[in-house]
């Protein structure tokens, strides 16, 4: 069944703003359930979309980043990603971190469609993009924040890496998923 009402009954009584963080606004939303009337109080991380990009060479391979995740405290293997900055839209944003993070460009993109990272608290966008024969034509441009690796791997060592555990980072794995089937790994 389709949900096209997407507050459904839930009544907005009041919003106030919490914290501004470095990449997140907090605000907290009181609502009055549907089901029995109770007043709730919600956070919600405001949050800018974000891209992710499925980056393959004319052999096939795919252009990954391996670099240091704050949240977990790892280093983590994922896709080149990175938040739309205001004012632009996902396809250029997908090329700007392509670019950024690998060095590798193209004009050949796909839109794979957008997943809710986190629905329960997070109110933005996490884009799919399909870059087909990537090219290294710089190196990359990082952020200050930022020490990354780029590696070219094979579907087959993609797939070792997701079965192993090794490649963990959820919404990376969303984005192959609509360019690679995934199933048989776990099998």
């Amino acid at each position: 069944m389709r949900n096209t009402d997407n507050r459904k009954d839930w009544k907005l009584l009041k919003t106030t703003p919490g914290p501004d963080l470095t990449l997140f606004q907090v605000r907290f939303d009181w609502l009055e359930n549907p089901r029995n009337g109770h007043t709730v109080k919600a956070t919600v991380v405001e949050a800018p979309d974000w891209v992710n990009v499925v980056a393959l060479t004319p052999e096939g391979e795919l252009v990954l980043v391996r670099q240091y995740r704050f949240g977990r405290g790892e280093i983590t293997l994922e896709i080149p990603a990175g938040i739309v900055e205001p004012g632009e839209n996902s396809r250029d944003a997908a090329a700007r971190e392509l670019m950024e993070e690998t060095g590798f460009s193209t004009e050949d993109w796909k839109y794979l469609g957008w997943v809710a990272p986190n629905p329960a608290y997070l109110n933005n966008r996490c884009h799919h993009w399909l870059a087909r024969d990537v090219e290294k034509v710089a190196p990359p441009a990082l952020d200050e924040g930022e020490n990354l690796e780029v590696l070219v791997l094979s579907l087959d060592q993609i797939k070792e890496e997701v079965k192993s555990g090794l490649f963990r980072h959820s919404l990376a794995i969303s984005a192959l998923s609509r360019v690679f089937d995934l199933r048989d790994l776990f099998q």
